[in-house]
């Protein structure tokens, strides 16, 4: 054989073995990577061509597929409408986006590892397969309530379970329809997608778990009390300085209290009242006192800084890892750099009424098959023990107080015990404050813990008309609607 002759075979013989690789490549190595690709035309119309799980309030879907005459076969729908939006997110032709049906994506389209055992007996039976259907631990009258009492304002609000960490409501406002995100008219799909993204109020973001997080304001007061119970050096009986303004080391600037008024006579007060009325200088002086690590310590046993998924991914909340005196100070009282979401003040309240254990949290009771038997069913699960019960006890003393005769009056419930704290976060907007509220009740048998936020709700000159006023009503409508009262 002369040389180009062999050239011109090894040529070929090298194509054919480089047509032989990517081949493997292809179907083999890459084949899971490019079937989830969201622009697999022919991926997507597979997935299409099976009904998609339902996503299930109690007996009511929220989430569902209903059959069409068209190329798709079946069209995603969602009943509850702006209700459930970021509970569910959305389903389209390019796509799961957010809430559950990202998040769940394999269970509901049928592809998940755990519904193999079922794809194969589908297969012998002749049962068409169909995704699998997720039950909430989501109580739709608490959802509504806090819809209702919400108003619209922009912000969010969540309840949970303290024994159990199944999250009760989680509402996000503004909120969206999912709908006009499942047509079947993908110009439609393309207009609304374009006009929520665009939307600088960010309708897609859930508040509740994600999206640029809030300070908690004074809320975080639980997580410095409980540091300082903690300790075995303060107890809330113990006598505090409360002055109007508390003297910062390193700074002519101070740490003033509402309304620059002293917390008690001859500028002190004990640890209770300071708690009942929210005292800044008190809690700032407490911060000092106890030292950075200590109260980043606490925070963390809350789960603060926790990577957490319910199943969608749940953004950290931190407490900055380098405070100088007057950072700590105004870390202590839920400002300068700590950032939360509204969650994570509910897993504050849930600890404590929790007798100091923290359950991990999750939206998903059960995974149940189209026939509606069980697959898989949510255990509770402890995340952490934030502070010793004895501690939660003395809490529950002081955030009952807060409600019964302090900041957050307007969060009382006839004939129940609430536990509560208030909050008044300081934004950029000097003219107005977030407003916050977490609690629990009934504080003697909790049921329900919860927290809320406004939007640029509050008055940053008082607490009490701040998330006392504001936040204190959604509470009580929320705790209510637990309660079934």
């Amino acid at each position: 054989m002369n040389q180009p002759i062999r050239r011109l075979s090894f040529v070929v013989a090298l194509l054919f073995a480089s047509l032989l690789v990517s081949t493997t490549l292809i179907q083999f190595v890459w084949a899971k990577d490019l079937n989830a690709r969201p622009d697999n035309r022919r991926t997507l119309l597979s997935t299409y061509a099976r009904e998609r799980g339902q996503i299930l309030v109690g007996d009511t879907a929220i989430a569902k597929s209903v059959p069409v005459d068209d190329e798709y076969k079946w069209l995603r729908t969602y009943p509850g409408k702006t209700a459930y939006a970021h509970v569910t997110g959305y389903y389209s032709f390019y796509g799961a986006g957010g809430g559950l049906e990202q998040a769940e994506n394999g269970l509901l389209s049928g592809s998940s590892d755990k519904l193999a055992f079922r794809r194969v007996s589908d297969f012998f039976t002749g049962r068409k397969t169909a995704g699998a259907s997720l039950e909430l631990t989501i109580d739709a009258a608490v959802q509504q309530a806090a819809i209702k009492a919400l108003d619209g304002r922009k912000g969010a609000a969540v309840a949970v379970n303290p024994s159990t960490g199944e999250i009760l409501a989680m509402v996000s406002n503004p909120t969206y329809d999912p709908s006009p995100l499942s047509s079947h008219n993908l110009a439609q799909v393309d207009a609304a997608y374009k006009k929520l993204n665009g939307d600088p109020a960010k309708p897609l973001v859930n508040r509740t778990i994600g999206g640029d997080l809030y300070p908690p304001g004074s809320t975080f007061k639980i997580v410095t009390a409980a540091a300082a119970l903690s300790s075995g050096r303060f107890a809330p009986d113990t006598v505090l300085p409360g002055p109007a303004e508390l003297d910062l080391p390193q700074t002519t600037v101070g740490l003033p209290n509402f309304g620059d008024r002293s917390c008690g006579p001859d500028d002190k007060t004990t640890f209770l009242h300071a708690m009942e009325i929210s005292c800044n200088s008190a809690f700032g002086y407490l911060g000092l006192e106890l030292g950075a690590d200590a109260l980043r310590d606490q925070a963390a046993k809350f789960g603060v800084g926790d990577q957490l998924s319910v199943p969608m991914r749940v953004t950290p909340s931190s407490v900055p890892a380098e405070l100088n005196p007057p950072q700590l100070a105004q870390s202590a009282v839920g400002q300068y750099d700590v950032r939360v979401t509204p969650l994570q003040v509910a897993m504050f309240s849930a600890g404590v009424a929790n007798r100091g254990i923290v359950m991990k949290p999750h939206l998903v009771r059960s995974v149940l098959s189209s026939d509606l038997s069980v697959i898989e069913r949510a255990e509770p699960e402890e995340l952490s023990q934030a502070v010793s019960p004895e501690v939660a006890a003395q809490l529950t003393e002081m955030m009952e107080a807060v409600v019964e005769s302090g900041s957050g009056e307007p969060a009382q419930v006839d004939g129940v015990r609430v536990a509560g704290k208030t909050g008044t976060a300081e934004t950029d907007r000097v003219s107005r404050a977030h407003a916050w509220f977490t609690g629990f009740a009934p504080a003697n048998d909790p049921q329900i813990a919860v927290a809320v936020v406004v939007e640029n709700g509050g008055d940053p000159d008082s607490e009490a008309r701040g998330g006392g006023a504001v936040g204190g009503p959604i509470a009580k409508a929320m705790i209510e609607a637990g309660l079934k009262k």
